[in-house]
This record gives C-alpha cells, structure tokens and sequence, in this order.
C-alpha cells in the first residue's frame, strides 16, 4: 500500500498515460484532456480511499475508465472520412461536414508516458485508432490495457470491476472484431516506423511554393487526401490534382511548423495568410502516411484548437 504522502504525488505522475489511455478510449485529444482532468477530479475528491487503495494505478484507471464509458455510453462511433464513404466522384470546394464529435483526431507526439513509447506507438496509428472505435466501450477498455499497457487479465479484471473469466471472454470477442475489420484506413498506414525524411522535405518544399506537379510526383499512384471535418476525401491523381488547383487561392503563401503526432509520426501545422499585413493564421494539421518511397495519403485536420491543444502560436 502506498503512503499518506505518496498517493497525492503519484496520482499526477500519472497523468501522461492516462491521457494515452483516454484518447485511445475517446479517439480524440480533447475528449481525452477532458476525461483526464474529470479524472483527476474525482480522485481528489476521494483522498481517503486514494491512500487506502493497495494499487493506486489501478483504482485510477477504474475511475478513468467510469469516467470514459459515461462520455461514450451515447455516443456515435468516431472515425476516418476514408471509413465512412466513396472517394469524391467529383472534386469541387469542399462544404459537406459533420459535428466535431464524429471524427478521429490527432493527438501531440507526447501523449504517452515516455515509458510506454517504444510498447505503444503502433497503438497510436490513426488507422489503429479508428479500429479501436469499433469496438464496444468495455470490450475497447480491455483491449487496450491488455494490448496496449500489457497488464494481465487479473490487473484488467481489478481495475474494470470483472471477472477474469469476463476480461477473457471480453478480449476474445474484441480481437475477433479486429481481425474481421476492413477499414480502408488500414490500407494506407505505413508497414513500419522508417520515415523517409527526403520524401517529407519535399512535400513541404512543394506545399510552400505551392507546386501542384511537385507535390502529385510524391504521391502513391492511388494517393489520397482528407480534411476533416469535410466528409469529402479525393483519390488518384486526377482527383488530387483538381482539388489542389481548387483550394489554389486559400492555401498559396502557407508556411508549414513541424509538429509530431500519434506516436511521433510527421506532421505539420500549416497556417495561411489572413490577408492582414502579411500575418498568417491557423489553418490545418498535415498528418502523412508514407511508405514505399511516396505519400499514401493526407490527414489534413482542419480546427484552430488543435493548435492550441499543441501549444503552437496563435499566428506567424
């Protein structure tokens, strides 16, 4: 059993991997803080019972995970624009969107503990994030603290409330969900963690200057694109080279900021001209999936909080 003294203090270190757990859970990082902060609330508010718990971590995540189940128990299950529809048959200005509530965000590289970095990047793909969303609440939670944090299925049963045999039947059902999905988000995540760093200074250069051929030259042949939260996403080079002629007028002058996201994968905030006195503005987060020697597709989140939410300026 921790100490009197102990349990304050560790109930804050804790804080970096619940907020990993939460947006694996939540499938956004502003549902994550949230649930986080939530949380830490409650526990507060219990500081008795904190310091008599024989395993602190695990009381935690009961809460946390309370907390989570209660945000989701009406909610609609997130996901990828490439998940939810056809690419474009015809590319024009993008209007259709959805409620920030339906879409996978990204989350800042430093999501996780840095102890569960080198177990858990994988677990934080967007294409894995958006497989997690398919599955039940509960199921979601065992998965990932089994998957994911490595826990047993006793230290799962004990933080969730269940019985071993529950956890085990629980993980069963979950993995079978997985292995049956056909997200097509799957098909375009990258098959390990090399990043060519050529092909993504290219990609800015070309963005930058705003060349169309250069940036249709970095793509995979069937390259793709989204922008959430436009429902509409583009595919093939015809199509990419329409939507870029397109958006031409908005995105000419752009200045990209490296950021890393999900596990440190590359990616960049791009802001563009406000049209007052040269100050340039927030505008998307680029999020690339690369992989044999060009760019599968783009993530192009489209909300000014997420600058917030990375701590990056407000303008430039």
């Amino acid at each position: 059993m921790e100490s009197n003294h102990e349990a304050p203090e560790r109930l804050e270190e804790l804080r970096a991997e619940l907020t990993g757990y939460c947006y694996r859970m939540m499938g956004s990082i502003f549902e994550a803080e949230d649930a986080v902060q939530d949380t830490m609330i409650r526990a507060w508010k219990h500081q008795e019972q904190m310091r008599q718990q024989a395993s602190l971590r695990a009381w935690v995540y009961r809460i946390a995970t309370n907390v989570c189940l209660d945000r989701l128990r009406s909610a609609k299950r997130r996901a990828l624009p490439m998940d939810l529809s056809d690419p474009a048959a015809v590319v024009a200005e993008p209007k259709e969107t959805l409620p920030r509530n339906s879409w996978i965000w990204p989350a800042p590289g430093s999501v996780d503990d840095p102890a569960h970095i080198l177990i858990s990047r994988e677990t934080l793909r967007l294409s894995f994030i958006a497989l997690l969303q398919l599955l039940p609440p509960r199921q979601r939670a065992v998965l990932i603290l089994q998957e994911v944090f490595r826990w047993s299925a006793a230290e799962t049963a004990g933080a969730l409330e269940m019985t071993v045999a529950a956890v085990n039947s629980a993980m069963q059902r979950a993995r079978a969900t997985m292995a049956k999905a056909q997200l097509r988000s799957e098909t375009v995540q990258p098959h390990d963690d090399e990043v060519d760093e050529g092909l993504i200074t290219r990609y800015v250069e070309a963005f930058e200057q705003y060349n169309i051929d250069a940036l249709l030259a970095l793509f995979q042949e069937n390259g793709s694109l989204s922008m959430p939260p436009f429902t509409m996403w583009v595919q093939g080079s015809a199509d990419l080279a329409a939507f870029y002629q397109t958006t031409r007028s908005h995105c000419v002058g752009s200045q990209m900021v490296p950021v890393r996201v999900n596990g440190n994968r590359p990616a960049f905030a791009q802001y563009v001209p406000s049209g007052e006195g040269g100050l340039l503005v927030p505008w998307a987060i680029h999020v690339l999936e690369t992989g044999d020697g060009g760019i599968a597709h783009v993530h192009h989140f489209i909300d000014t909080e997420l600058f917030i939410r990375f701590g990056l300026p407000e303008h430039r």
